[in-house]
């Protein structure tokens, strides 16, 4: 009975031996499990990689579109800013030659027996080289004589003016005009109304007649 006995605790012993050292038990599997799960993890960490490399970056695409929108952009800002100004240094142009043009047309024509000759080289100031020339000859030459001989006088008054065209150094005015002649042949005042075209360029920042032609 004991032999028996000690038979059968020999046995037990020799199964829970072979039991424990066994391949495929829950220590070998838990171990191999864990060499599997790294395994798999630095598969899919590779190939997650290689999926972000592979992936088309799109951002240096954005940065040259954003670049050409810009400078689209930018263009289009300078463009609408030098029309601006184009527009306004016109608009300035057209003011300043259309003023010009009113205080030219009566300094230039209006005058009296008594003065002529002062106002004559006062108006001359306000002309081109050419036409001064001209108008300088006309008066002291025809207009002054006759001026002093019948004391005539006359009077100029601009009822309206338009500009016809105007850039930044030349225009041309259309001018409404109203004049008053008395004489000693004469003496009630003789009212009369005229219409001139008169031409103008810009010299040294000065907007001067170049030409008044009666209409």
């Amino acid at each position: 009975m004991t032999d028996e006995k000690d038979d059968r605790v020999t046995l037990e012993k020799a199964n829970d031996e072979a039991v424990t050292d066994k391949p495929g038990t829950k220590e070998s599997v838990s171990d191999g499990s864990v060499k599997v799960d790294d395994a798999a993890a630095d598969t899919s960490t590779t190939e997650g990689d290689a999926a972000s490399a592979s992936r088309p970056s799109y951002l240096p695409h954005i940065a040259i579109g954003l670049s050409v929108v810009a400078l689209v952009f930018a263009v289009l800002v300078g463009w609408l800013a030098y029309g601006a100004i184009q527009d306004s240094a016109a608009e300035s142009a057209r003011t300043e030659a259309r003023v010009a043009a009113e205080e030219q047309a009566v300094a230039m024509l209006a005058y009296t027996h008594e003065e002529v000759d002062a106002q004559t080289e006062a108006a001359a100031e306000g002309l081109t080289g050419d036409f001064r020339d001209e108008y300088t000859n006309l008066m002291k030459n025809i207009i002054a004589p006759g001026a002093k001989e019948k004391a005539i006088d006359v009077q100029v008054s601009v009822q309206a003016s338009s500009v016809v065209s105007a850039d930044a150094d030349s225009a041309v005015t259309l001018l409404f005009l109203n004049q008053i002649t008395t004489s000693s042949e004469n003496p009630e005042a003789v009212s009369s109304g005229s219409r001139v075209r008169i031409e103008l360029e810009k010299h040294d920042g000065r907007w001067l007649v170049s030409r008044l032609t009666p209409i």
